[in-house]
Formats: structure tokens, sequence, C-alpha cells
């Protein structure tokens, strides 16, 4: 079982080269959804062969998240943003899934700092 999931911004700080995440990547030790994968995508349409090989190269360590999965995500979603986080679509199903496969949320995003069950890294 995985040992961390990979959010967004975990992903695009490994490749922009941060020590910092280096560690967790060196051998796939996450998994991440369609959902992440496709905001780094985007991220990196800048250079079109390379969004291209990174979506490749991370499609080993994909995992779906089922239907329950999803709408629990969105329920969590709506009442962290209750709480003041907020947080995307892809954030919300990333976390949740995370949470389900015991799985530490690796991100830097902010508005994980103090929220459980999260490896937070700058």
């Amino acid at each position: 079982m995985a040992e961390y999931f990979y959010d967004s911004y975990a992903i695009i700080e490994y490749l922009r080269g941060n020590r910092a995440f280096q560690k967790y990547f060196k051998e796939p030790r996450g998994v991440t959804t369609r959902f992440n994968l496709i905001e780094v995508y985007c991220r990196l349409l800048d250079d079109p062969d390379f969004a291209e090989e990174v979506y490749s190269s991370f499609s080993s360590v994909l995992v779906d998240p089922t239907d329950g999965q999803l709408k629990r995500a969105m329920v969590m979603r709506r009442e962290l943003k209750g709480k003041g986080l907020n947080i995307s679509y892809a954030d919300a199903i990333g976390y949740l899934v995370a949470r389900d496969r015991k799985a530490r949320f690796l991100t830097g995003d902010n508005e994980f700092k103090d929220v459980p069950h999260v490896e937070f890294v700058k």
C-alpha cells in the first residue's frame, strides 16, 4: 500500500527540483488521481511535449476513486469551506482518497498546513 498521496502541488514541486520533495518520489511511494494529474498537465501546457511526458510517467501510480468517494469528497469539501478552507475539487478528492488508503496527503499547499493526515512540505 502507498505511503503517500501525491497532491498536484507536490508533483509540481518535485518537477521543479525542490529538494524537499525529492525523497518522496525516488521510488514510487505514492499514488495520485487523474484529477490531480490533469491539474499538473494543465500547468505544464506551455511545453506540451513535457506535459505529455509527465502525464504518461505518472500513469503507473494512478488510482481511480469510486463514486462513493467522489460524493463523500464533495461533502467534505463543503464542510471544509464552511471552516474557511478553500480547496479545489481535485484536492478534496485526493485528500479523501488518501485518508481511505491510510496514506499521508503530500502537499505544500497552505490550505492543508494544519490538517490531520497531511505530510506538509515546503
